[in-house]
């Protein structure tokens, strides 16, 4: 692929959409636990290239919906359609395969590799060459190795990372961390990224260039974020919707101002009006 300059450094893969239609439709998605329904009758859509907020109090079922639409958890009841065709159900792998990647609230990296091994983990799901070309290093084998160190090392250059490719990922900032598992999960060639609390544990300053970062990731490759935070001034700064759970059920969606102002969303937050 041609490098231009402000154009996506991957070419980025995903289930073909009609236009206007939803790329991601959660339609009234139960997830039960004996007898706990953690998310009840959860309805969401993500329309290609859209920034989209899910928030609410700690254990409102926020991460149970990410893990249900990623293939951690299968759904009690309810559709999970991504690009018009069912993914609900599927394990992890295959639908990252279909377009979706996460972080996750706590860092996941491998340590112990290097920086540019660990964005080299996310392409393995496009390997093509198979068991008997990685043992015999052939020519495609070859291709296909040095053509992911390339995307890898552009990805690292264009989250801010390619000084430290060769250093162990345990050893980064934590700010880089967290940086370093988005570029990771945008070596999978996502159409959607899935961000769970990327805010977490971070200073003022760190969290002002995430929301740069997040912005910049979604408008220089094209996908559509669905975002969990804490953090309000983040959250209603950079979302186009927001979605707002309480004890599994969704009682707001709208924009960022009609989210502040709904009166369920202040009763869920800070109790019953005085």
């Amino acid at each position: 692929m041609s490098k231009q300059r402000g154009a996506p450094v991957i070419d980025y893969k995903g289930t073909p959409t009609a236009p206007g239609s939803a790329l991601l439709a959660v339609e009234n998605v139960i997830v039960q636990f004996g007898g706990l329904r953690a998310v009840n009758d959860f309805n969401f859509s993500l329309n290609p290239n859209e920034l989209v907020g899910l928030i609410g109090p700690n254990g409102a079922g926020k991460t149970t919906a990410f893990n249900v639409v990623t293939g951690v958890y299968r759904p009690t009841a309810g559709r999970i359609v991504l690009g018009g065709q069912s993914i609900a159900g599927l394990p992890p792998h295959k639908i990252n395969r279909r377009g979706i990647a996460r972080t996750f609230q706590n860092i996941r990296l491998f340590g112990g590799l290097s920086v540019l091994e660990n964005v080299l983990v996310g392409f393995t799901q496009s390997v093509t060459h198979g068991f008997l070309g990685t043992v015999l290093r052939t020519p495609k084998h070859q291709r296909e190795d040095n053509a992911h160190d390339a995307e890898a090392l552009d990805l690292l250059d264009t989250l801010k990372l390619a000084e430290k490719a060769h250093l162990p990922a345990g050893s980064l900032p934590y700010g880089d961390q967290r940086r370093l598992e988005i570029a990771r999960a945008l070596a999978t060639r996502p159409k959607i990224l899935l961000l769970d609390e990327p805010a977490a544990g971070m200073n003022p300053q760190e969290k002002v260039d995430l929301m740069n970062l997040i912005r910049f990731i979604r408008d220089r490759f094209g996908v559509g974020i669905w975002l969990i935070e804490h953090d309000m001034k983040l959250v209603m700064t950079i979302c186009e919707r927001i979605t707002v759970l309480d004890h599994g059920e969704t009682i707001a969606v709208g924009t960022p101002a009609e989210v502040q102002a709904n009166p369920r969303v202040i009763e869920a937050y800070l109790g019953e009006p005085g």
